[in-house]
């Protein structure tokens, strides 16, 4: 029987003189073939070669995967997101040099992986033919930026954990040690410009940058880094695999919608995930398979009928859609109502809300998308019942609804200091009482939002949704002004992220009138079965 072939460390050459370092598995019989190229920065070894080297060398496709500069015996420093293009560039035109290159082209990876793909994908040339993309976007930096807040837990955590793997003996017990250590660093009285040196043990620059870049992320740090400008124009097949939980769902949405835009047709499945969730790992290999052999093969017959593919969290199924946004949803407004109520009926006449939000006791977070954690819906009662969380619940449904799409929210606010966040949560809340967290956002506000003496509109996106609210079920809203350690406190006083020193309470209230009408928008359609 032939076998897969395996030959470790083959050496690839950069311009600037850095060698880095692949893995190449040969298909049985191993002549020119088809490619999978795969660039990481988690290592090329252990599961990695097992199921991605062998797996897809097996369905008769050459497979490079290759160590980001800086890590795993790969030359040079690593620079977070900052080299992949250039490298990624270097190691296509090593690539298309080998004997064994059969004259076309895929890649694949979740992650940074992904994020690997999009960096060269514009300037591949006609060899690429197809991309296989996983809980990943084209940018990161939005998401680094939430709402214009930090994204704390998921800097500190993903910096912590590459700076482990780059030690000795590192390796994959790094991916258990930084999520705790992580969590242990937030959780000190140390500014976040320090919390590397409590999370790791030393500065990282990387958080370092992060912080720094807080204020503007619009700054030159950022234009080599982000690659979602050129998405319309990659010609390979796409196909894109999300979680409704995972941290870059809403970018990877955007890369969909700006394909599409351009006149592609890239295919999209969304599942119950997180972003670390092991679920989606062979859900993920299988679709590739199906669209490389597709489109480096020309076997066409396995595609599915539907380019989108979601499961609606709630009625517990899959199904089949043309597009995204699903055709036939539509945007409907449910307002916060007199004495803490919601639903879609107009706003009626009433006083605002009231809570305080103290930065020295920050709001803090039950789940919601972060990266390195379980990030599924628990239940938010214990969060409720605090005072600086406001609460707005419909009656019990007499009929399903679900909800599949965009989801925003659209509030009037008034705040003692006009540095303050606007946080907006979306949940399920069963008969028995129990809540779960479905889609949030967040929004940083500032004095060019408006003086902090006037009622501000403030305008929330809030993570995509494919849910069915049962019936008997209610509908719940919450509006806070914190979710620690998600997002990085706002300490009220508008000084740099990186900078300690005294913090001021914001004093928040939010309006819902006619003339104020707040709530939240809700992509509904037609129940299905």
């Amino acid at each position: 029987m032939r076998r897969v072939r395996l030959r470790r460390d083959l050496p690839v050459p950069m311009p600037d003189g850095v060698t880095l370092l692949a893995d190449h598995y040969a298909p049985p019989g191993g002549g020119p073939a088809p490619v999978v190229l795969m660039r990481s920065p988690y290592g090329r070894r252990g599961l990695f070669g097992l199921v991605y080297g062998r797996g897809f060398a097996r369905q008769g496709f050459h497979v490079v995967i290759q160590s980001c500069r800086g890590g795993f015996g790969s030359g040079g420093r690593l620079d977070p997101l900052g080299d992949e293009r250039d490298d990624g560039l270097a190691t296509l035109d090593w690539l298309w040099a080998q004997p064994w290159y059969g004259g076309s082209l895929a890649m694949y990876g979740p992650s940074y992986l992904g994020y690997a793909q999009w960096a060269v994908a514009a300037e591949a040339g006609p060899d690429l033919k197809a991309m296989a993309t996983q809980i990943t976007a084209s940018q990161f930096r939005d998401a680094a930026y939430l709402g214009g807040a930090f994204a704390l837990e998921s800097a500190l955590s993903w910096t912590t954990l590459t700076d482990g793997m780059s030690r000795p003996f590192g390796g994959t017990t790094a991916a258990f040690v930084a999520p705790r250590a992580a969590r242990r660093a937030v959780l000190t009285a140390r500014p976040v410009a320090e919390m590397d040196l409590a999370s790791a043990g030393r500065p990282l620059p990387f958080f370092r940058d992060l912080v720094a870049h807080h204020a503007d992320p619009a700054v030159p740090y950022w234009d080599k880094r982000d690659f979602s400008p050129r998405v319309g124009e990659v010609n390979a097949a796409v196909t894109m695999l999300g979680g409704w939980y995972d941290v870059f769902l809403p970018w990877q949405l955007k890369d969909y919608l700006a394909m599409r835009a351009a006149g592609r047709r890239p295919h999209l499945t969304i599942g119950p995930w997180y972003h670390v969730d092991g679920r989606h790992g062979r859900v993920s290999m299988a679709e590739a398979v199906t669209w490389f052999r597709a489109h480096l093969l020309g076997e066409t017959s396995r595609l599915r009928r539907d380019p989108v593919r979601l499961y609606v969290t709630g009625a517990g199924e899959w199904r089949g859609y043309p597009d995204w946004p699903v055709p036939g949803a539509l945007e409907r407004r449910w307002h916060l109502q007199p004495g803490f109520g919601l639903g879609p009926g107009e706003p009626r006449e009433s006083g605002p809300d009231r809570f305080r939000y103290h930065p020295a006791h920050p709001t803090p977070v039950i789940g919601g998308p972060v990266l390195l954690a379980d990030s599924r819906p628990r239940d938010q009662r214990r969060l409720e019942a605090r005072r600086d969380v406001l609460v707005y619940s419909s009656p019990a449904l007499d009929a399903d609804v679900e909800a599949i799409g965009p989801v925003r929210a659209e509030l009037y606010v008034r705040s003692s200091t006009p540095w303050v966040d606007v946080v907006v949560r979306v949940c399920d809340v069963h008969p028995d009482g129990r809540s779960f967290n479905l889609c949030e956002g967040v929004r940083r506000l500032g004095p060019l939002d408006g003086p902090c003496g006037e009622v501000r509109r403030v305008e929330v996106d809030l993570w995509p949704i494919g849910h069915r609210f049962g019936r008997g079920h209610r509908v719940r809203v919450h509006v806070a002004a914190g979710a620690y350690p998600t997002i990085a406190r706002n300490p009220g006083t508008g000084r740099p992220l990186g900078e300690d020193g005294p913090m001021v309470p914001a004093d928040v209230e939010v309006f819902h009138s006619p003339a104020y009408p707040s709530g939240v928008v809700l992509p509904l359609c037609a129940p299905r079965g």
